[in-house]
């Protein structure tokens, strides 16, 4: 087998050489990694990730291929992706291709071969990085000066290039369609009938597995364009407010701010991720670039109303400034293992948002009960209206 040569280039200068896989091409983007075991292709696909070449620090990827069930959204959303080894071999009754395959039939370049921990060690001392990885040839002198060309995600709009371009009603899958509601964690799992409300989910780069755990959990789900107006959200008479994850600095996304700052007066909300961040300029606060991010399925969660602790699945460079919020909401949440604010929730509205994926496409399934937590939130708001 003939080997192909590629190259990842940080701006700092460092160089690392491997193997090529995937597509012909050479992209730049944020350097970030992530330290998830299994989930390789949810992490590809999830728009979280858009403009960032993500660094997996498990040793082997793609040893069970690709499938079309657990894709996040249409295509591959990162730019690039970077790897010890890649497998040879897809061996799972799922899969319908191998990983590399997958990536060159999407126009998303790989390289393996080249030393994940020393990159990973690098990014955690020295931040998050603008990087080039080009499988054309290039040198990596012309990888390090494109890298250093690019332009960066901070205050950049990305949520533009991912969201959904019109208003779309969400058809649970065949496995979720049932009149029935999905309560508890896949380990045990009680089905009740319940009454279904609508939600407006508003699209900042939402993966398909937290529209399918609204489904699950009783509700009927419309997709709005991250574009809209509250105008739009009140026309459409929601029963709640819903705001998804997606990429890039939340500070830019103004027109987002305005919208949700009208909404939070009107509806129960609950954000995800992206969406608690919005939620955090929408009353005023601020956000601020981690140094290296929170990327993968084992970050621990405090609540701190509770005491509870869960192990959570995450993917934010930013986070929100906990004195900024301190005038209109309550820390409830926090990451153990820098002390960021990892939930909030408002004191005088049902409004409540947490920093990580509770759907754990990939990762545990600990902070699914957020779901549940929105639903009788939202029941309790429709029964004081009707009364």
């Amino acid at each position: 087998m003939e080997y192909e040569p590629a190259v990842f280039a940080l701006e700092d200068g460092s160089c690392f050489y491997g193997v090529a896989f995937g597509a012909k091409k050479t992209v730049v983007g944020e350097a970030v990694f992530n330290t998830s075991m299994t989930g390789y292709q949810e992490i590809l696909t999830d728009p979280s990730y858009f403009s960032q070449i993500v660094t997996m620090t498990a040793p082997q990827i793609g040893n069970y291929g690709v499938n079309i069930d657990d894709i996040e959204s249409a295509h591959p959303q990162a730019s690039g992706f970077v790897v010890r080894e890649i497998s040879p071999v897809a061996s799972n009754w799922r899969s319908t291709q191998s990983l590399p395959d997958y990536l060159n039939e999407n126009g998303i370049p790989g390289i393996s071969g080249v030393d994940t921990r020393a990159i990973t060690k690098k990014l955690r001392t020295s931040g998050a990085m603008k990087s080039c990885l080009s499988t054309e040839g290039i040198s990596g002198e012309e990888a390090v000066k494109r890298a250093r060309e690019w332009a960066g995600l901070v205050g950049v709009d990305f949520v533009k290039d991912v969201t959904r371009k019109e208003e779309t009603l969400f058809e649970g899958t065949a496995e979720s369609c049932t009149p029935f509601t999905v309560i508890g964690t896949h380990l045990g799992k009680i089905r009740e009938p319940r009454k279904r409300f609508r939600i407006a989910a508003i699209d900042y780069g939402s993966k398909d597995s937290m529209l399918k755990h609204l489904y699950d959990h009783g509700f009927d789900v419309t997709v709005f364009p991250a574009t809209c107006s509250a105008e739009e959200i009140e026309a459409f008479n929601p029963d709640g407010v819903f705001l998804t994850n997606g990429p890039g600095d939340p500070a830019a996304v103004t027109y987002a701010h305005e919208t949700v700052r009208s909404l939070i007066d009107q509806y129960p909300v609950f954000g995800i991720c992206f969406g608690h961040q919005v939620i955090t300029h929408a009353i005023g606060g601020k956000t601020f670039k981690l140094k290296f991010g929170h990327r993968g399925g084992n970050q621990p969660v405090k609540n701190l109303e509770t005491g509870q602790v869960v192990i959570t699945a995450q993917n934010h460079g930013f986070a929100s400034e906990p004195d900024s919020i301190a005038d209109r909401a309550i820390v409830s949440e926090i990451n153990l293992n820098d002390k960021t604010v990892a939930g909030l929730r408002l004191k005088d509205r049902p409004v409540f948002s947490v920093q990580y994926h509770p759907e754990a496409g990939p990762g545990p399934n600990d902070g699914t009960g957020n779901f549940e937590k929105f639903y009788q939130m939202v029941a309790a708001f429709a029964q004081e209206g009707e009364s």
